[in-house]
């Protein structure tokens, strides 16, 4: 997605206020794809620090997975959470951040670990357990006891609420 210059300077503001010493005022091509601020940095911005994903969301957006962030990565992040980015590419890094292991499968324990970060930790082991059986029934179409993307798609399809919900502004 293609930024206006007014966004992209917002971005690059917001960018170097997170680390203002490590991020020169002006930024050459070489040094936006070389010059990552620490992930404990980005969590604190204020449009992910309660979102119960950060980490997931900087691992996923990070171009080596550690959830440290170039300024590339985190025009990536700001353009698939901007408002105008299509459905299909918010789906496909949803369904990246649900898939904990990184295996390109959404299976139980990715289930488990979606439920325990969306309630914060606090429902029991069971009630974990009978939330993630009710999604495969709803999502797993082959029965296969795991989520592929084509099925994550088809249940976000369904959702009219996903774009809304699936959007940061800066």
């Amino acid at each position: 997605m293609v930024f206006g210059k007014c966004v992209y300077f917002r971005a690059f503001q917001r960018f170097r206020e997170m680390e203002p010493k490590k991020v020169p005022q002006v930024m050459t091509c070489d040094e936006s794809h070389t010059i990552s601020i620490p992930m404990d940095k980005i969590e604190k911005m204020a449009e992910l620090k309660e979102n119960p994903f950060k980490q997931r969301i900087c691992k996923v957006f990070s171009h080596d997975g550690s959830g440290d962030m170039t300024f590339d990565d985190f025009l990536d992040m700001l353009s698939v959470f901007s408002e105008q980015a299509p459905r299909d590419v918010k789906a496909f890094y949803a369904f990246k951040i649900y898939d904990y292991d990184d295996d390109g499968i959404i299976s139980v324990q990715d289930l488990q670990q979606t439920v325990i970060a969306l309630t914060r930790n606090e429902l029991t082991h069971e009630e974990i357990n009978i939330i993630c059986e009710k999604v495969l029934e709803e999502a797993d179409n082959d029965d296969d006891r795991r989520i592929s993307y084509m099925e994550f798609e088809h249940v976000i399809t369904r959702a009219p609420e996903f774009l809304s919900t699936f959007h940061v502004r800066i």
